[in-house]
């Protein structure tokens, strides 16, 4: 997939008016996830992406504490001065174009280097194990 394209798949999910606010939930998404994703994972999705795209991921440095998915929405509406419903929009509509680019067994493993509360943002279920 092309920049362009995953631009465009991203404006269509999330229903965006123009290329340019699609390109701006991108930019913001990734630059978060980049500062929370490390290891191999973070490299091989880099190389799925995009290059654009794995630009913005890997030009982040990440960080030693990667908090829950709602302290990850919490940071990108921070960053960009959104509200909170529309920065959760924009992380879903951009993760659920990664997640595809991912595939599923990459996915899961960045999954299981994140906490709790990512699932959902990718568009996956989250199951946790009964106590």
């Amino acid at each position: 997939m092309s920049y362009a394209q995953m631009l465009e798949r991203v404006r269509y999910d999330g229903a965006y008016p123009t290329r340019e606010r699609a390109e701006d939930a991108v930019v913001a998404v990734l630059a978060g996830l980049g500062r929370r994703l490390t290891g191999e994972e973070r490299f091989e999705l880099a190389a799925r992406l995009p290059r654009q795209a794995a630009a913005v991921l890997t030009a982040e440095i990440p960080g030693t504490a990667a908090g829950t998915g709602w302290e990850f929405v919490k940071e990108v509406a921070g960053r960009t001065g959104g509200t909170l419903a529309t920065t959760r929009w924009d992380v879903g509509s951009v993760l659920g174009v990664v997640a595809r680019l991912a595939g599923p067994e990459l996915l899961g493993r960045i999954l299981r280097q994140l906490p709790g509360g990512y699932a959902i943002l990718f568009g996956r279920a989250e199951l946790v194990q009964a106590a």
